[in-house]
């Protein structure tokens, strides 16, 4: 097997792993390519991006790109004759940077393509209830996560899994596969499979319009919805006027209350679906620490409706 010569793009904690993982493989990391530096609260320093901070700590040359479309940026990238683009967690790219390396550039995804097709695919695959998600490289085309798939890996989800806990686990099981999968490449021996359309389902960027819990859902699908937006950016409804961020629940399927209502039983907070309830275990309203359901019976009023 060859080693290949790599260009590596990426900017986020998930993609550190990735990073790592090729530095001590057999292959060549001929740059890192990562977001500009960036102020991270007002009135500090700018600070680089978690795979920039990782690729100084390695002693691999970085690139900071703000615009990928640049002719500068295509021209640095052709000078360097890569073999191989791996991208984890970083920008769409415009077909002619994709086509310069020798065997096309790859794409690692926290899905098991085509399903959660999208920028946010660990969480909805938890919203959506899955037991099981994974992660895929595939070749990159013009279409977002359209591309051909060269391996894949899989995982089961836990009921009281949040997000944070499976970003986590996948990070490190992608940063495997994706070394198997560049040294296939290296050694000539893919079997690459085409991706089913009818199969695809979206995995949206979350803003706050779609981040607002529906408490006529059951009681599942609330808690589904909570886990999946936990640690970040927060599933939140409305309490009193405020904006109230859950972070844990616990769905209770024998319960029977009107949605969005308030009860407590034998000192635990529950809040009502359209089927069943949630308890309450974590929660948080503005300029306050994350409270238990326990602490929030003591300090406020229960008898509003969370909506």
């Amino acid at each position: 097997m060859e080693p290949l010569k790599i260009v590596f793009m990426g900017s986020p904690e998930f993609a550190v792993p990735s990073l790592n993982a090729l530095s001590v493989s057999n292959h060549e990391i001929l740059t890192v390519v990562s977001n500009p530096d960036k102020r991270r609260g007002r009135g500090e320093e700018p600070t680089p991006t978690s795979v920039k901070r990782s690729a100084l700590e390695l002693n691999l040359p970085v690139m900071d790109v703000d615009d990928v479309q640049t002719d500068l940026f295509l021209q640095k990238l052709k000078e360097l004759e890569p073999d191989l683009l791996v991208i984890v967690a970083f920008r769409i790219l415009p077909p002619e940077v994709l086509e310069i390396p020798k065997y096309g550039s790859i794409n690692l995804h926290a899905s098991l393509l085509p399903k959660y097709r999208g920028a946010a695919p660990i969480h909805w695959a938890i919203i959506q209830g899955e037991s099981e998600t994974g992660c895929t490289v595939f070749f990159l085309n013009e279409k977002v996560d359209t591309g051909q798939i060269i391996g894949q890996i899989s995982t089961s989800i836990g009921l009281m899994e949040t997000t944070g806990d499976l970003y986590e686990r996948l990070k490190i099981i992608g940063s495997e596969l994706l070394v198997k999968c560049v040294d296939q490449i290296a050694s000539g021996d893919v079997n690459v499979i085409s991706q089913n359309d009818k199969e695809a389902t979206p995995a949206p960027k979350l803003y706050k319009e779609n981040t607002r819990i529906d408490f006529s859902k059951n009681a599942l699908s609330v808690h589904n919805f909570v886990r999946g937006l936990n640690p970040f950016p927060k599933a939140w409804c409305n309490y009193d006027g405020q904006k109230m961020n859950i972070y844990e629940t616990e769905p209770v399927s024998d319960k029977k209350m009107n949605p969005g209502t308030l009860r407590v039983e034998e000192g635990r907070l529950y809040a009502g679906c359209g089927e069943g309830a949630v308890l309450l275990k974590k929660l948080q309203l503005p300029g306050t620490k994350v409270m238990s359901g326990e602490e929030f019976i003591n300090g406020y009023n229960i008898n509003l409706k969370l909506r």
